[in-house]
């Protein structure tokens, strides 16, 4: 058995894969997702899992350079965006349009859908390199 904190399968090989620069995002419950790509849904039931521990557990084994997050998020869920900014307090952080963030969503490796009910809880990590 892994030993590490991503024992989700999908999850884990995806992450495994990710080289720099890829992709990877993670949203709520009510995140669209393009059928060219790759959901890895985690989603039980409402809230569970939450947003925050979902990306908590995927950057304890993920490099991650910058992360992109949705304009509206900053008047639509400002407590959101202080959870995400203490997760990554030394990390560029983008702000797009939620409407070109779904757009984006065709190029990620995968869309991890969480149990998230709170608006605009969607982010994409740009991965980094280790070395």
């Amino acid at each position: 058995m892994k030993k590490t904190t991503v024992i989700n399968s999908d999850l884990s090989r995806v992450i495994s894969q990710m080289g720099h620069f890829d992709t990877l995002a993670i949203g709520d419950a009510g995140m669209p997702v393009p059928a060219t790509t790759e959901k890895i849904d985690l989603a039980v039931t409402k809230n569970l899992p939450s947003f925050i521990d979902v990306v908590t557990n995927i950057i304890s084994e993920l490099e991650v350079q910058e992360i992109i997050l949705a304009n509206e998020i900053r008047t639509n869920n400002p407590s959101q965006l202080t959870a995400i900014q203490k997760l990554f307090p030394d990390t560029k952080i983008s702000f797009i349009a939620h409407e070109d963030m779904k757009k984006d969503l065709k190029d990620a490796k995968a869309f991890v859908r969480t149990g998230e009910m709170s608006p605009f809880s969607n982010i994409i990590l740009v991965s980094g390199v280790t070395f």
